[in-house]
């Protein structure tokens, strides 16, 4: 909590500041996590945005439609993703006996387990991310993360995980 406290305490000009403003904080975070997760999923062959897919399949079937826009990204990248992950046995697509035109994306076993193996990876990378922070401190980063992150966007999106 001592970090939160001298944040707290710190005159409001250093705090808009440029180097310390929180989008060029988050923007510096985001680059440094991406490479931990790129490095982490690597020998799993995989990347960042396969996890994503993955995490959102954890949940259950869902079209591909709504697939793309739980993670954000559009169809036509989708489907590249999509192709890796289904040449790798991680998913199944079929079509939707409701309406033939659109798909159903779900985890297969392979993904499932995939993605378990995945589970202490992505806890190894948030424990390097927030070792400088005490338990308490990380608790009250991610809840303020989460509700910054559900306001941020332009155009909403559905969650890639569900918010617990």
């Amino acid at each position: 909590m001592k970090a939160l406290e001298q944040a707290v305490e710190a005159p409001d000009d250093a705090q808009q500041s440029p180097c310390t403003s929180v989008g060029r904080l988050l923007a510096s975070l985001g680059r440094v996590s991406m490479r931990r997760f790129s490095a982490a999923l690597e020998p799993a062959g995989l990347k960042p945005r396969h996890l994503d897919a993955l995490l959102a399949l954890r949940a259950g079937p869902i079209t591909q439609q709504g697939l793309a826009e739980a993670i954000r990204v559009d169809s036509v990248q989708l489907v590249g993703l999509l192709n890796d992950l289904e040449t790798e046995a991680l998913i199944e697509r079929r079509r939707d006996q409701t309406d033939r035109r659109r798909h159903i994306v779900g985890i297969a076993p392979k993904g499932a387990a995939r993605l378990a193996a995945l589970d202490a990876a992505v806890a190894e990378i948030d424990a390097g991310l927030l070792a400088g922070l005490e338990a308490s401190e990380r608790i009250l980063l991610r809840g303020l993360l989460l509700r910054v992150s559900q306001n941020a966007d332009d155009e909403p999106a559905g969650e890639a995980c569900p918010t617990a």
